[in-house]
């Protein structure tokens, strides 16, 4: 300490002398607090002993030591920018008419789910909401060379299992739109070609996992059975077995506890072999029949019930899924338990944020689509051409069918990409940094990047389009906060959000906080949702009038 220095720490000594106080400036070795190099403490003459108070009372401490006015000045803002980070529990913002309106939306969540667990059931539904809102097939505006108009309402569906709506905004296409974009599709197993065998008196149907799966979570669990058998002569048979209370489930059979000493040292990895999801579906032989009698009895019922013969699982889509409806979960009821809510959840808000739509002057735009679980491949996912197919449609009838027209529409939209974010779990903490996780009861998760790793795979949202997502969020007075997926290195995900930035519009990943992806046996594996849907009425919003606000804590459990 030089002279100098030494005059002024004497006089600062001389003043807290004055004050019955002394501040001590406390080295801390880095493995007590690997974060700080110092403590501050007061040491009170009065009572002889040090203590540690908060940093409010040092700094207040010091302003009277002092006597700068600045130090009262940082605490107030270090206090503003503390509670500028920290995130609300929407509950406490509740009223009695949020909650009429909470149940309405819930229960019309819970009948989607129930009516749409698979892609093909969930655009089914869509369609019959989206007619009964006034909406008209693009299809027929293609064929009657109808001029689209301001206020036009159109939907497009592809091979059935993906959607597109639009309402036509009072500005040119060409200026944008304002797109939520979803998934439609579920982990689940699908039916093999050649599916159906006997062993040794039970019937089974092979299978082969979609998606990301735990596979010991799908076993002993009733399943059902949801799709869709084409025939030679093309007709279509819808079959759903499982979902009625007089219906038969099904199962995947598990190993016995009393003979799983070897099963249960291997890894959740292996303990459950892909290839032995098969479903167990029949054990009584048909009368009669000396040769599989079994199969033949369940061949038997198949052909009673929908007319289908063994061969017509060439051509079969049959999906299959857990059974029964989407229950509340909890003494408050305050969750859902439910399967398929990644991405049913995102799907059913933004379908009916579209519904509710009122005169925008952006279009707006929902898309629903299929494969996001398995890379968003194929004719329906979201790398096909169908939504960029589906808007050159939409620009020719709108008078404004040119190559260019149609960059310009897509390079000039925005777009949140709807999908379920990790919500912390403190049974599993260790998974998670604390102060970029999503929490449920505080809000709809944006997600400025996802991937894996070193944001391998993910869609970067640039910062300008983040804050002008704040502004919105804020004036709005919608619940939200941020957040990753886990820890950096523990795991990672992705959306569609990469694909729709392909065109050069702002894209962001945005969703539902999620506990846990995967199915488990019937207890509590669902989630907690509810929200409403207020209209924000920016003219350069992202989302125009169409805005999700979630009011609910978003406890999303999903199966």
């Amino acid at each position: 300490m030089n002279k100098k220095q030494k005059r002024g720490h004497n006089k600062n000594i001389q003043l807290i002398k004055e004050l019955d106080r002394e501040i001590l400036i406390l080295p801390l070795k880095a493995p007590l607090q690997p974060k700080k190099r110092f403590a501050v403490g007061l040491f009170s003459n009065s009572r002889k002993s040090l203590f540690f108070p908060s940093k409010q009372i040092i700094m207040k401490e010091i302003a009277i030591m002092t006597g700068a006015k600045k130090y009262e000045r940082i605490i107030e803002r270090k206090q503003k920018e503390r509670k500028a980070m920290e995130r609300k529990t929407a509950w406490n913002e509740y009223k009695k008419k949020d909650m009429k309106k909470l149940e309405k939306l819930n229960a019309g969540y819970r009948a989607f789910l129930d009516h749409g667990k698979t892609e093909r059931e969930c655009v089914k539904e869509s369609v019959r909401q989206a007619e009964e809102a006034g909406y008209v097939s693009l299809d027929t505006y293609v064929k009657e060379n109808r001029a689209l108009k301001p206020g036009d309402k159109v939907y497009a569906v592809c091979m059935k299992k993906a959607i597109a709506l639009f309402q036509i905004g009072t500005k040119p296409l060409t200026e944008g739109m304002n797109i939520l974009g979803a998934h439609i599709d579920s982990p689940r197993l699908d039916v093999k070609q050649n599916p159906l065998y006997e062993d040794n008196g039970f019937t089974y149907l092979d299978t082969h996992y979609y998606g990301g799966i735990k596979k010991w979570q799908w076993v002993t669990l009733p399943l059902a059975i949801h799709g869709v058998v084409a025939k030679k002569d093309g007709e279509v048979v819808d079959v759903v077995i499982g979902e009625d209370d007089n219906d038969p489930v099904f199962c995947v059979t598990d190993l016995l506890i009393h003979l799983s000493r070897e099963q249960q040292t291997k890894p959740a990895s292996t303990v459950v072999e892909g290839e032995n999801l098969d479903l167990l579906i029949g054990s009584q032989p048909l009368e009669g029949t000396e040769k599989e009698a079994v199969k033949a009895m369940t061949l038997k019922l198949l052909n009673d019930k929908y007319g289908i013969e063994e061969e017509d699982f060439l051509s079969a889509e049959l999906e299959i899924v857990p059974a029964g409806k989407a229950r509340e979960l909890g003494m408050d009821a305050s969750m859902i338990l439910a399967y398929g809510q990644d991405d049913r959840v995102c799907a059913y808000t933004s379908l009916v944020a579209m519904l509710e739509v009122e005169a925008p002057e952006k279009t707006s735009c929902c898309l629903l689509v299929d494969k996001e679980e398995i890379g968003s491949v194929g004719a329906t996912g979201m790398q096909s051409h169908f939504f960029e197919n589906t808007m050159a449609e939409l620009l020719a009838l709108a008078g404004e069918g040119t190559e260019l027209a149609l960059r310009r529409c897509l390079a000039s939209s925005r777009m949140l990409s709807s999908d379920v974010s990790a919500a912390f779990d403190p049974l599993y903490a260790a998974a998670f940094e604390k102060k970029n996780a999503a929490f449920f009861g505080k809000g709809i998760v944006i997600n400025k990047f996802t991937g894996a790793g070193g944001k391998s795979g993910s869609n970067d949202a640039n910062a300008e389009y983040v804050g002008a997502l704040r502004a919105i969020f804020d004036d709005a007075k919608v619940n939200w906060q941020t957040a990753e997926l886990g820890k950096v290195d523990v795991g990672g995900g992705g959306t569609i959000a990469y694909i729709m930035s392909l065109y050069g519009m702002e894209v962001i990943d945005s969703g539902v906080p999620v506990l846990f992806k995967q199915l488990h046996i019937p207890s509590a594996h669902f989630f907690d949702f509810f929200c409403d849907f207020v209209s924000v009425s920016h003219n350069d919003s992202p989302l125009n009038l169409m805005f999700v606000r979630f009011l609910f804590p978003y406890l999303v459990i999903i199966l």
